[in-house]
This record gives C-alpha cells, structure tokens and sequence, in this order.
C-alpha cells in the first residue's frame, strides 16, 4: 500500500481512476471537528451524514427530506450557523438527538474535502478516536494506493489534520502482516505527517490546542471537551464509508 498526504483539499491533484494510476482509496480528515463529529454521529446511530460544500446546496436536499427526520448541522468559522440544529461539536451529536435521523452536513473546511475525492471508489473518513478501525479496513480491502487528505483551514496546512494523517499510517503500518512492509510513503508530506505523530503521539491534546485552528476555537470559547474528545485515540471502531455521492454511512 502506497500512502500519500495532501494537506488541503486545494492541493489534492486531479482524481484518476486507478486504472490510470489515481488512487483507490481516500480518507479525508478534520480532526477539529468534521470527521470526528462524523463518525460520532454514526456511532450513536444516525442514518447517515449527507455532506455539502454549499449551504445554500444543503438547504435544498434538506427540504426534501421529512422533517422529524432529518437534521441540518452547519458551521462557518468555528461556530453554528445561525438556525441550525448543531454545529461542529462531537459533543452535541448524542443518541438522542441523531438517533435514526439523517444529518445534513456543511462546515467551513471538512465537507470540501469530501467533495474534492468523492469520485475516489472508496471514500472514508478517519479522525483520532478511529484512526485504527481506518487503518485495518484500507489493508481488508487490498487498498494499493491510498491518498490521505487534510482539510486545513481555508486552504492553509492544518498542524491537527497532518498529526491524524501520521496516525492512521502509522496505524496501517502496525497492522501490516510484518512491521512497515507493504505500507509506505508515496510523498514527503506523508513522510513529515508520520513523524509529527512520532513527536505527539503520548500528547496529541496539547498538539490540537498548539494548532492555529485549536487557538482559534480557544478564542470563541470553552471547548475543553471538545478538545479531549477530538485528541482521544482509538476509542471508536466506526469506519464512516461513502454509500453513495456525498452520502456517509457507518461500516
């Protein structure tokens, strides 16, 4: 498995199929707090996210769907949208609330990303809490090239989104048949992504609050929890899949 990072949707290269040499895997990540969000929701039981770059694109989809049904999550710049029923917070997604209901999805940096790799024939998401349950499903599939993409922050590098992706390859790197065989770097980023995990693995939560975007969140607010509950590893085995363009589903 050849792994290669790309640390904002801007940077993610032209999707060919595998065929010609794309890759036949993605995982995008925002750890801070799209993917993590995501793959709560699904833990505790919503139907499926339905992701949008586009508020307006979100709106419609939403309207069509029943009411008690659904719900529309939106966040602009580290805060809900005004009218909505969540924001970003991993938090806020508990069983009661998303239980059975579908989640229509729009955040500042995250759900472009889906969309930039959503021709990709496998599409996950990976944050902190299921970088492992991430990991073993690309090495079940037979994966050969995979592109991890971080959302960063309005097109910059992303601190938090480069540790997960180290995460998740060190993790599939770990699980290979022997250690770092069959796993490796397809571009320096990827290289440079593995080793800020190295440096942060024992302190991931004190590396998401360092982040820009972790002193941005700081700035609006007390987000402790929200902190704890993004820099967790390994407490989820939910691996979120793309069921259908845009739409995720728990596997």
């Amino acid at each position: 498995m050849l792994i290669s990072y790309f640390h904002t949707s801007e940077a993610v290269p032209a999707v060919l199929g595998p065929a010609e040499g794309g890759p036949d895997a993605a995982v995008v990540i925002d750890v801070l707090r799209a993917t993590t969000t995501i793959a709560w929701s699904l833990q505790n039981g919503a139907e499926a996210i339905q992701a949008f770059a586009d508020l307006a694109e979100l709106e419609t989809a939403a309207a069509a769907w029943p009411a008690q049904q659904r719900l529309r999550a939106g966040e602009r710049g580290g805060q809900r949208v005004a009218g909505y029923d969540l924001g970003n917070s991993p938090l806020a997604v508990t069983p009661d609330l998303v239980g059975g209901k579908r989640i229509f999805m729009s955040t500042t940096n995250g759900t472009r990303s889906l969309a930039a790799v959503r021709a990709v024939p496998l599409l996950v998401t990976a944050a902190l809490p299921n970088r492992t349950a991430v990991a073993r499903r690309l090495l079940e599939r037979g994966c050969e090239r995979v592109w991890i993409v971080g959302s960063g922050w309005e097109g910059d590098y992303s601190l938090e989104d480069s540790l997960a992706a180290g995460a998740v390859a060190s993790a599939a790197m770990e699980l290979a048949v022997a250690p770092h065989v069959g796993v490796s770097c397809g571009n320096d980023e990827m290289l440079a992504a593995l080793a800020l995990w190295q440096r942060w693995r024992l302190d991931t939560e004190t590396c998401l609050r360092a982040a820009s975007h972790g002193q941005r969140l700081l700035g609006l607010g007390d987000h402790d929890a929200d902190f704890a509950c993004c820099a967790a590893v390994d407490t989820l085995e939910i691996v979120p899949i793309q069921a259908e363009p845009g739409v995720l589903r728990a596997s």
